[in-house]
């Protein structure tokens, strides 16, 4: 039986590490691709307008060893985590208590469907008179965009749990705190997860458009000054930093969702 069990724990790590390495292979192929891409498009529309990888990865270089930047990167840090931070509490809260009361739900769901659907930039005016410019703006502008998400998530996840785990929770007489810590949050987690994906790169969205046009301060200050000078090298260089840390958080998350539907721990 021993000899059996370590065989089969051995195919079962040569089949993971197979998964591994083909995705490092799949990964490596679409950089490759996608360098390829931008490279033929420097060729084709010039410099001026779409500036090559070489010199994108020289000016990010530059920017991120030069002391104003590391300044931004700090503000829109700051921002961005305060966003985040109230865009979890908020949207995991209201989705949990929206899913619970499903009439509410019902009510609700059209609603937060036609907000999402808004063009948030049109919200920009009302922001501004709310909170006017600084710190508050943006975070405002980073919330809007990556709370509903993860409200939507959130109560779709409660409403598509088994109704034997409320069943459980109301015979156990759990008040609705300890039935959301102890029932719904560790049988929701895997779509709370999916919802954060989503709602962890519209947030950052969020605050980046909250500083382009709500903040003399921060990354998206930093691209709308670029912008205003043509300066298409910074431009695509901070653009590639953006697109980066996004990706890799984006994995991330995806790694930790697939855990929890395979019910790794």
């Amino acid at each position: 039986m021993s000899t059996v069990l370590t065989r089969d724990e051995a195919l079962g790590q040569g089949s993971a590490e197979r998964v591994w390495r083909q995705r490092w292979q799949d990964g490596f192929i679409l950089i490759v691709a996608l360098g390829c891409v931008w490279q033929t498009g420097t060729w084709l529309l010039g410099t001026d307008v779409l500036p090559s990888p070489a010199a994108t990865l020289g000016q990010l270089g530059r920017e991120i060893a030069s002391p104003d930047f590391k300044a931004s990167l700090l503000a829109t840090g700051k921002a961005f985590c305060a966003a985040l931070a109230i865009s979890v509490l908020g949207g995991i809260s209201l989705g949990l208590a929206l899913g619970v009361r499903r009439f509410a739900g019902d009510v609700m769901e059209p609603v937060l469907f036609a907000l999402y659907s808004i063009p948030k930039i049109a919200l920009y005016p009302v922001i501004l008179l709310i909170f006017g410019l600084g710190m508050s703006a943006k975070v405002a502008f980073g919330t809007i965009h990556g709370i509903i998400p993860i409200v939507i998530f959130s109560m779709n996840a409660v409403r598509n749990i088994r109704p034997v785990y409320l069943r459980t929770a109301a015979a156990s007489r759990l008040t609705p705190l300890q039935a959301a810590r102890y029932v719904l949050v560790p049988a929701c987690v895997p779509e709370i997860v999916a919802g954060l994906r989503i709602g962890f790169s519209l947030t950052l969205l969020g605050t980046l458009v909250g500083e382009m046009f709500a903040s003399q301060e921060g990354i998206g200050h930093r691209l709308i000054v670029a912008m205003n000078r043509n300066e298409a090298t910074v431009i695509m260089a901070v653009a590639l930093l953006l697109f980066a840390f996004a990706t890799l958080v984006s994995l991330l998350l995806l790694q930790w969702e697939t855990r929890l539907r395979r019910g790794a721990p």
